[in-house]
């Protein structure tokens, strides 16, 4: 059975895994701070507890206990029943998904540890927008992506609204930084990996014409920021130039969109991992 304590009162301590989260400051998932991954709602809570994160507490309300259910049983932590005002007090506004939880962050993966067994990967560079983050972990996972591997100026994929987005994705897809960059792309080369960079140069090939021969190999899908895309040598250290079609004057889309177009010709081509 799940450990559960009635809080009544928004003050106590043992809540301070939850409080102040939308504050710039001092919101617990801060990295620099007390470091913590935050899942919010009953279906990324879940995915919380897949994962390879450990569980250190559960902040909701009776409903959404009710509806975690066999979740929790044989789980440890706490979870602290409140009232849907007294959560409010806590994180600091209105909470309409009714339930958090708290975990430690998990050792970082490295980049060789993500690419053994993987057979498709994501690679981004200067994605700094969480929610576009969140998104391509969301894709990644539904799409057959095996790992994702940042290069510089990533935002942080354990942000709260990062986690949110990727309905808890980015909990589940192994994800890694490159410690050299784009140096670190030798390593995606020498595990034979053909590296894509997506552009919206019209010289470059479509993604129709470049994925067919590319079935059989272990792909790299590299993608860059909203507006100006992947850094010219990042670009040069790639196998392939890839383009998306566009019309009436669109020169691009979004980076979450871009990549989920990848991924799906990716997908439909067979080159898609079992993991």
């Amino acid at each position: 059975m799940a450990n559960v304590i009635d809080v009544a009162d928004p003050r106590d301590s043992r809540l301070d895994d939850f409080r102040d989260l939308n504050s710039v400051d001092r919101r617990p998932d801060l990295p620099t701070g007390k470091g913590l991954v935050i899942a919010e709602g009953v279906l990324v809570v879940q995915r919380m507890l897949a994962s390879r994160f450990t569980t250190r507490a559960f902040l909701g309300t009776e409903r959404r206990r009710v509806e975690l259910g066999a979740d929790l049983d044989g789980v440890a932590a706490p979870f602290y029943r409140v009232t849907a005002e007294v959560m409010a007090e806590v994180v600091g506004f209105h909470l309409n998904r009714g339930v958090l939880a708290s975990a430690s962050r998990a050792t970082e993966l490295t980049v060789p540890q993500v690419l053994a067994g993987a057979r498709t990967v994501a690679v981004l560079e200067g994605v700094n927008d969480h929610e576009n983050l969140g998104a391509v972990f969301r894709n990644a996972a539904g799409l057959g992506v095996d790992a994702v591997i940042f290069g510089s100026g990533c935002a942080d994929p354990l942000y709260r609204r990062a986690v949110r987005v990727s309905m808890g994705h980015a909990l589940l897809v192994p994800f890694a930084r490159a410690q050299e960059w784009p140096a670190d792309l030798e390593l995606l080369r020498e595990a034979d990996f053909q590296l894509l960079a997506m552009t919206p140069d019209p010289g470059a090939l479509s993604l129709a014409e470049a994925m067919p021969g590319l079935a059989a190999q272990r792909v790299a899908v590299m993608v860059g920021a909203e507006g100006p895309g992947l850094q010219e040598r990042t670009m040069r250290s790639s196998d392939v130039r890839v383009r998306i079609p566009m019309s009436r004057g669109t020169d691009s889309l979004n980076v979450a969109t871009a990549a989920a177009l990848a991924f799906y010709e990716r997908d439909r081509l067979g080159g898609v991992g079992e993991q």
